[in-house]
């Protein structure tokens, strides 16, 4: 009787071993796949310059698709709301590779994977503003992935001209968006972040 209760009780203990090894391999599986899902997700950064609102739009149609962070680039000292001001004092800027001092800057960018750059069409190129910006950090490594408005030329030569600003990084399809659409534009974006593979 004695050795059947000795017996009955070390089954129990094994028992109670075995289900509690199985619920911790149970809890570790799990941890790991969350982990592993984490640490797949890639950071995403929407920087942007904007001078009419034009361009934020459609930064933050872009967030809206990939939940990324925005950062805004602000010049230091703001550009003339005159239009033909304006117009003359981007083509002086843009003729002599003028570079404006900016507000702010990112510190931690090394954090982020992915990069959306978006800028206003000024005389066929990026405006001077996002040109700092670049010309501020290194992007080897980085996938860049740049936006635009535009009054009707396009992106131009704005990617290639990016792209003489961040030597090792990897530039992925950039979508313009004409600056009287831009308010109708989330369909379009949605669908361009979708195609790249970012979407949230």
């Amino acid at each position: 009787m004695k050795h059947s209760l000795m017996c009955a009780f070390a089954t129990s203990v094994l028992s109670l071993f075995a289900m509690t090894d199985f619920a911790s391999a149970q809890t570790t599986t799990k941890t790991k796949t969350l982990n592993n899902e984490t640490t797949g997700a890639k950071k995403v950064l929407i920087a942007y310059f904007s001078q009419s609102g034009n361009t934020r739009a459609m930064a933050k149609q872009i967030k809206s698709a990939t939940g990324g962070d925005l950062f805004e680039i602000v010049p230091l000292k703001a550009y003339p709301k005159e239009y033909k001001v304006l117009v003359d004092l981007a083509k002086d800027e843009i003729g002599k590779g003028y570079k404006p001092e900016l507000k702010s800057k990112i510190d931690n960018l090394s954090q982020y994977d992915v990069i959306f750059v978006g800028s206003p069409n000024w005389w066929s190129t990026i405006a001077p503003p996002v040109a700092t910006f670049l010309s501020l950090a290194r992007f080897e490594g980085k996938t860049i992935v740049p936006f635009m408005t535009h009054g009707g030329g396009g992106q131009a030569h704005m990617v290639a001209d990016m792209k003489k600003l961040c030597p090792g990084a990897t530039f992925l399809k950039a979508l313009p968006i004409s600056g009287s659409s831009v308010k109708e534009a989330q369909p379009e974006v949605t669908k361009w972040v979708t195609e790249l593979k970012l979407a949230k």
